[in-house]
């Protein structure tokens, strides 16, 4: 992003000036990112510019543009807006941008119709209850953007089977900490040798598997403990999982190491190669692949650099 665009967005948002921010927000054309091989999903708050400006520098596969939990009532309206723009300045990313809008019955339906017009690559909804507000939401909803849920009532777990309404509902994303407060269950049981959360981590692994829905473990809060959150990705690991929610870069450094598929990596990293070097030819650079998404010099370079290894 150029810096005279950031210093106006910096200005409108320091000045509380919202229809200036508006301004900035025109309806674009992305170029849709369909890979869903991301391992670590990286919590933003559409509010915090400077994190947002960050975007393309994250080393994590999946970023998740949040507009609920941790963005204030009063945030929320300029944190769409810039959710807006900084969309409309990614035209291609290697990384799967998704928007976490808030509940259905709190603005979640307007926010989705709003951001139709900027492509995400894919809507997040929180406290999804049952399928016929999966239908409502897919209704809305670009075709080809993707939905993802949030498993994190009572009623969606009920439901899990049901959710999956038709081939734009790819991901599912387990909601640990709202699920069991919502089920009145308490938080303590949330270890790793406790049998109700083994057997929850199970059935949702097994479910979502059984309806070619991508799983994807819960957010580990205490983002400091990095040795405890080793332990939750290798007993996840061990079961099944290859994707998980983070809220630290360090977070998202652990998740992409114990994730990797190596022969998955090599093959991935030897296609690019023939890909980049067989468009350059052709005096072409830059251009997007259906598998690999947007491809480039420094992608081919880091393609090269793991194959060297």
């Amino acid at each position: 992003m150029k810096n005279e665009l950031l210093q106006k967005i910096k200005t409108a948002y320091e000045n509380r000036d919202l229809k200036a921010l508006d301004r900035l927000a025109t309806p674009t054309f992305r170029v849709i990112n369909n890979k869903n091989d991301f391992r670590s999903v990286l919590m933003l708050s559409c509010n915090n510019i400077k994190h947002l400006s960050k975007i393309e520098q994250l080393e994590a596969d999946c970023i998740m543009l949040n507009l609920e939990d941790g963005v204030s009532k009063e945030e929320k309206p300029f944190a769409l807006v810039l959710c807006a723009i900084f969309l409309k300045q990614l035209q291609e990313c290697d990384k799967k941008l998704v928007v976490r809008v808030n509940a259905l019955d709190d603005g979640g339906y307007e926010e989705i119709t709003y951001l139709n017009q900027f492509m995400p690559d894919a809507i997040r909804v929180p406290k999804i209850r049952n399928p016929q507000e999966v239908n409502r939401v897919r209704a809305l909803l670009n075709d080809d953007i993707d939905l993802h849920l949030s498993i994190e009532t009572a009623d969606a777990w009920h439901n899990l089977s049901l959710l999956k309404t038709d081939k734009g509902v790819t991901t599912f994303y387990l909601g640990i900490l709202d699920l069991f407060a919502n089920m009145k269950l308490p938080q303590s049981l949330i270890s790793r040798d406790n049998p109700t959360m083994l057997y929850m981590l199970s059935h949702f692994l097994i479910s979502c598997k059984s309806m070619g829905i991508k799983p994807v473990s819960f957010v580990y809060q205490e983002f400091k403990d990095l040795d405890e959150f080793d332990m939750w990705i290798s007993l996840e690991k061990s079961m099944g999982y290859e994707a998980k929610g983070c809220i630290s870069p360090q977070q998202v450094q652990h998740v992409n190491k114990m994730f990797v598929n190596k022969a998955k990596e090599i093959q991935r990293a030897q296609v690019i190669v023939k890909l980049f070097e067989m468009h350059k030819k052709e005096g072409i650079t830059g251009f997007v692949d259906n598998e690999y998404g947007f491809v480039d010099e420094p992608i081919y370079k880091g393609a090269l650099a793991l194959l060297s290894k």
